[in-house]
């Protein structure tokens, strides 16, 4: 479909397993019979590209030419020989286009619907998982049906823009404590901050739901909250913070817990042995971030991966190593919103670079690392749910960095918030807007081996 060349041709596949002669047949038969929509093709891919430096505006423009060496067929190619290349990178991609329709081999079940932006789910039953909703409600919904409950006892939120409950988490030990881990926007307009409340999940009710921890100092804005919550195998409990979007300068300054990561014990104080503790600053994990809205630690090696949005374009995937600096805003793949530039560097010693980057912005929203079984060729890979995109990222890592390996489930059509998985493998979307959804990702098919 011209969707899917659309997407292949933003993120083409750089791997894929088929049947050659499969391949062989239907490649050609897909160029011809969408000869029609070629033009269509080649304007969005031209739309992928970054803009030309007169798009940025007067400060723009540096910004824009020290980075044009990455893009020479952009700036350098004379007109006929530009189109000449992208006909053919295009027919080159319409075919790898076909390789990755031949294994697609899920189905999907809309669980759900009508749901006030879904932001958070955890299986907390074989069958059962528990949703927070951004408009400050829990919903425990059968995971074979799509039924939904209410869940009372949740602790009031802060809803205003990004504002509202965040993340779910379950402590380590939840099949025996049974207890839940909420962040969420906490205060009022003029103070307020991202926090976490922990209580105990019986039935459809929580009890003794408390606040364990705020973040320091208060802000005056309801966006850039982070709110994504993570467990070491030690047992400490991650929390990533954004800057609040007008505390730029909040991520470099290490008494401030804004644009952070937080670590701490399962009842709120700082974990001993943070890197940063004997300087003072006992919580603090790493710095220099903006709006981390993504954090998964790999089971099978203890790495911490953590995506971040950036402002126009740099949108990071990040590696997280304690006491690291990650950047924001003394470095930045991305400029302001009005088109200047919000820092002349991408790199910088004593900063780490990012492991990936997105330019143009894809919205990153979630960070999976799936480990089940109904997609065992995908096991150990990170998947990135996006809201720009509508789709979720497939991402290889090894010890030198991460690859993009393919887009997937861009059929919806919709802003994707979270990409969760249950005990069996079976992935969930979960979709944002005030009718959000629920979808259950299944495999319909055999393994690719």
């Amino acid at each position: 479909t011209q969707d899917t060349m659309k997407a292949a041709i933003k993120y083409p596949p750089m791997a894929a397993t088929t049947n050659a002669p499969m391949v062989f047949i239907s490649c050609p038969c897909l160029i011809f019979g969408n000869a029609a929509q070629y033009r269509k093709i080649i304007v969005n891919y031209q739309r992928t590209l970054p803009p030309t430096p007169s798009q940025y505006g007067s400060k723009g423009d540096q910004h824009q030419d020290s980075e044009a060496d990455s893009y020479p067929s952009r700036y350098t190619c004379p007109a006929n020989k530009e189109t000449a290349v992208r006909i053919i990178l295009t027919l080159l991609i319409t075919c790898l286009s076909a390789i990755e329709t031949i294994r697609a081999d899920y189905q999907a079940t809309t669980l759900a619907t009508g749901l006030n932006y879904p932001w958070s789910m955890m299986q907390v039953a074989p069958s059962s998982g528990l949703i927070a909703t951004r408009a400050g409600d829990l919903l425990l919904i059968d995971l074979n049906t799509g039924e939904t409950t209410p869940v009372s006892g949740g602790p009031a939120t802060y809803v205003a823009s990004q504002g509202g409950y965040f993340d779910l988490s379950l402590h380590p030990q939840f099949t025996e404590n049974k207890r839940v881990y909420l962040a969420l926007a906490d205060g009022t307009p003029d103070a307020n901050g991202t926090a976490i409340y922990s209580g105990t999940l019986n039935d459809n009710q929580l009890i003794d739901m408390t606040r364990i921890f705020r973040v320091s100092p208060d802000k005056d804005t309801p966006a850039h909250y982070g709110g994504k919550l993570a467990w070491l195998e030690d047992g400490t409990l991650l929390l990533t913070t954004g800057d609040g979007f007008e505390y730029r300068e909040a991520p470099q300054d290490p008494a401030s817990q804004l644009g952070k990561i937080l670590r701490m014990t399962d009842e709120g104080e700082p974990a001993a042995d943070n890197p940063m503790a004997e300087q003072g600053f006992p919580y603090l994990y790493s710095l220099g971030h903006r709006n981390p809205q993504g954090l998964a630690v790999d089971p099978n090696t203890g790495t911490i991966w953590m995506h971040e949005h950036g402002p126009r374009g740099g949108d990071e995937l990040n590696r997280v190593s304690p006491g690291a600096n990650y950047g924001w805003p003394a470095t930045s793949f991305g400029i302001n919103y009005s088109g200047a530039k919000i820092s002349p560097l991408t790199s910088y010693e004593g900063i780490e670079d990012p492991a990936l980057y997105f330019t143009p912005s894809i919205g990153p929203s979630h960070l999976l690392i799936y480990q089940g079984e109904q997609f065992p060729e995908w096991q150990g890979q990170l998947f990135i749910s996006t809201l720009v995109d509508q789709d979720v990222k497939r991402v290889t890592t090894d010890a030198f960095g991460a690859t993009l390996e393919e887009s997937l489930f861009s059929d919806f059509d919709a802003r994707i918030r979270a990409i969760v998985e249950d005990d069996q493998g079976a992935l969930y979307l979960l979709t944002d807007s005030d009718d959000g959804s629920i979808i259950k990702i299944e495999r319909s098919g055999s393994p690719v081996s």
